[in-house]
């Protein structure tokens, strides 16, 4: 078995010719500030390995020569291809690449490394905050951006400028003087316990009952639902493996592990929910897939979920809630129904019981509340015999 590269050792592969090449990252190309990948060619592996080392130690020598002329743009793309993509998932790939292209390559992309200051940044975080101009693109680029993309190409400016003060390009990152905006919390929905059915009825009415009886009472996410397999469902424990998620990117299905270590989980499911899926199953008994797309006959694409589940609201005349909201309204179901906080963090995949607390502290204060009003009445009735005006 071929070694696993390291990052930042580049790429071999063997060609249909017989030749093998690697392939590296060699800074921006001037006409698109684009990645600029070049690659070595040997007649055996051990000689294009030896090409690419010596090719990627050149790029190296050059940056460290000329410390003063590698600017951001270069730096980030260096540190992006070595030490960030190999190890993110496809769906924050493609967000990486869209924060750097359209907001930060454009704005501080051509400053100089060893001078990009605070102040540099933090007044492309109030320019962008402000109107969303990205320069270079005029009026058409105008838009507001939200606290949370100002956030995200923080975090990133950030993360690569910490990697550049490691290797002692930088004294110092410059990140850390500056001052993000607040989070913003995205408004939770839960769908009215009373309009379940009416939403699964219409549900129902295109064919669709199983896939979101199976959402409504196990909180999946989204990507995690479209991946199952027949493989991942365990009739006699009645349990659901979730080990991968799906995501659609440039119209292609990738498959990859879930969103954190803690997703990849065991689900327990309704008896209700095997029931239903096994007369799924009878629909399509040759299928891999849990619920294979009519038009294509594989996954579905999420975003297409995402569309069903809207045209389902319009059918049952229900108020207009995200299909993430389902996941919230089967936690705040589960709490309703004396669900403990580990337990529904297991189920939903979360890091930590207390971010599960977090995320749902407003139904816990309720029935804290209601907890309260029932040891209440409990100890009125104790104390009656004995104490009077309580």
């Amino acid at each position: 078995m071929a070694k696993r590269r390291e990052n930042g050792e580049g790429s071999i592969r063997h060609r249909k010719d017989g030749r093998w090449e690697g392939r590296y990252t060699a800074g921006l190309d001037d006409g698109n500030g684009k990645p600029l990948s070049k690659s070595v060619m040997g007649k055996t592996r051990e000689e294009a390995e030896e090409k690419l080392k010596a090719a990627i130690s050149n790029v190296n020598m050059e940056y460290n020569k000329y410390p003063d002329k590698l600017t951001v743009a270069e730096w980030m793309t260096i540190w992006y291809e070595t030490y960030s993509k190999p190890a993110i998932r496809p769906a924050t790939e493609a967000s990486y690449q869209s924060l750097m292209k359209n907001h930060i390559f454009p704005n501080i992309g051509e400053i100089t490394l060893t001078r990009l200051t605070s102040l540099d940044m933090q007044r492309m975080y109030n320019d962008i905050k402000e109107s969303g101009l990205i320069r270079g693109r005029g009026n058409a680029a105008k838009y507001t951006l939200s606290n949370h993309t100002i956030r995200s190409i923080h975090i990133l400016l950030r993360q690569s400028l910490e990697q550049a003060v490691k290797e002692r390009r930088l004294p110092y990152n410059p990140a850390e003087g500056c001052k993000a905006p607040q989070r913003e919390k995205t408004e939770m929905k839960v769908m009215p316990p009373e309009k379940i059915g009416l939403y699964l009825k219409a549900a129902d009415d295109c064919g669709l009952l199983p896939m979101f009886f199976l959402e409504l009472s196990s909180g999946l996410r989204r990507g995690e639902l479209c991946a199952l397999l027949w493989s991942d469902l365990d009739m006699d424990s009645l349990t659901i493996s979730v080990t991968k998620q799906v995501s659609g990117r440039n119209g292609e299905l990738l498959i990859s592990a879930p969103k954190t270590k803690n997703s990849t989980r065991t689900v327990a499911i309704p008896k209700q929910a095997a029931q239903l899926l096994a007369v799924e199953h009878a629909k399509h008994p040759d299928s891999p897939f849990m619920f294979p797309s009519p038009a294509t006959g594989t996954m579905y694409y999420p975003d297409s979920i995402g569309r069903i589940h809207k045209k389902l609201l319009k059918k049952a005349g229900l108020e207009k809630i995200r299909f993430h909201d389902l996941r919230h309204t089967f936690a705040t179901l589960a709490l309703q129904n004396g669900v403990d906080i580990k337990t529904l963090s297991n189920m939903l995949g979360h890091y930590s019981a207390g971010f599960t607390l977090d995320t749902y502290g407003h139904v816990t204060d309720k029935m804290q509340r209601d907890a309260a009003k029932k040891l209440g009445r409990f100890m009125k009735q104790a104390t009656a015999a004995y104490i009077e005006d309580i």
